[in-house]
C-alpha cells in the first residue's frame, strides 16, 4: 500500500516528481535539467515582487534579474527576493544577454516582468526539453484579461506563432544554454529582438510551441487602447520583417509601466 504522506514528502524534496493542479503525479525521468530564468527588469518596481513570488513556486535551478538602470525600488527588491542581479545598460536583449553570462543552468527560460508560466506549463516545458533534440521554443500566449477582445489576440498570436513561427517574447522564450551561446545570443537591437532570434533559433534546429501558456499582463492594451496596441505590435513586426530600421520603429514603442 502506498504511504501518500510520505510520498508528498518526497515530491518536495525529490526534483524527479512533480504534481499538477489536479493532483496528478508526474515522474521527470533520472535526467533533470538545471533551469536558469532569467528576467530583464526597468522599473518595475511596482509588480516585482508578486511576479518574483510567483516565479520562486517554480523551483528553477536559479533566478537571474538583469536591470537595466532601474531609478525605483527595482533592484533593493530583486537583491531582497534573489541571489543573483545584474546590473547593465538598458535595453532588453544587452540585459538579457547580461544575464545568460551569469547563468550557470542547462536551459534558459526568458520571463518578462510582467508575464509569469504556470508550475504545469513549467514542467511541460521540461518534459518536453528533457526528452528530445529539441534547441528551444516557447509557450502559447495568454493576456491576464476577460475581455473577449484579448482572449482573441491571445488566440490569434498564438496561431501566428504556430504557422507563421513568429514568437514574442511575452510568449516566454526557452532555449538550451548552449544552444543560444552557439548563437551569439540575443542580437542587440532596440525592439523586435524576440522575433529576430526565434527565427535564428528555429534555422538552428527543431523548436516547440507548447500548447501550455504563459501569462503576461494586459497593462500595455489597458493604457494605450486595444485597438492602438494591437494594430501597432502588428504593424512594428510586418515593417521590422521588411527590413526596416529597428531603432526607427523604436520610437512607436513607448515605455509602459
Amino acid at each position: 500500500m502506498v504511504n501518500w504522506p510520505r510520498l508528498k514528502v518526497c515530491l518536495i524534496i525529490n526534483p524527479h516528481f512533480y504534481t499538477n493542479p489536479n493532483g496528478i503525479l508526474f515522474f521527470l525521468g533520472s535526467t533533470v535539467l538545471k533551469v536558469s530564468i532569467i528576467i530583464p527588469t526597468l522599473n518595475e518596481a511596482l509588480i516585482l515582487q508578486e511576479t518574483l513570488g510567483k516565479i520562486s513556486r517554480l523551483h528553477p535551478h536559479e533566478i537571474i534579474i538583469a536591470d537595466g538602470g532601474s531609478l525605483d525600488a527595482t533592484v533593493p527588491i530583486a537583491k531582497r527576493e534573489t541571489t543573483c542581479v545584474v546590473e547593465c545598460e538598458p535595453g532588453r536583449a544587452l540585459q538579457m544577454n547580461a544575464g545568460v553570462r551569469e547563468a550557470t543552468g542547462d536551459l534558459l527560460l526568458f520571463i518578462h516582468a510582467d508575464s509569469r508560466v504556470t508550475p504545469e506549463s513549467y514542467h511541460r516545458m521540461i518534459e518536453a526539453m528533457r526528452s528530445s533534440d529539441l534547441v528551444g521554443g516557447a509557450f502559447s500566449l495568454a493576456i491576464e484579461s476577460e475581455k473577449i477582445s484579448l482572449k482573441l489576440i491571445s488566440k490569434l498570436a498564438t496561431l501566428r506563432s504556430r504557422h507563421l513561427n513568429l514568437v514574442y517574447g511575452d510568449q516566454s522564450i526557452f532555449v538550451r544554454t548552449d544552444v543560444f551561446r552557439k548563437l551569439g545570443g540575443y542580437s542587440p537591437l532596440p525592439i523586435c529582438e524576440d522575433l529576430e532570434f526565434f527565427r535564428r533559433l528555429s534555422r538552428r534546429g527543431p523548436v516547440i510551441l507548447l500548447k501550455e501558456k504563459a501569462y503576461t499582463s494586459a497593462r500595455r492594451w489597458m493604457s494605450e487602447g486595444i485597438p492602438f496596441t494591437t494594430f501597432r505590435n502588428i504593424t512594428i513586426a510586418t515593417l521590422f520583417l521588411l527590413g526596416f530600421s529597428p531603432r526607427i520603429l523604436s520610437r512607436w514603442y513607448q515605455v509602459i509601466r
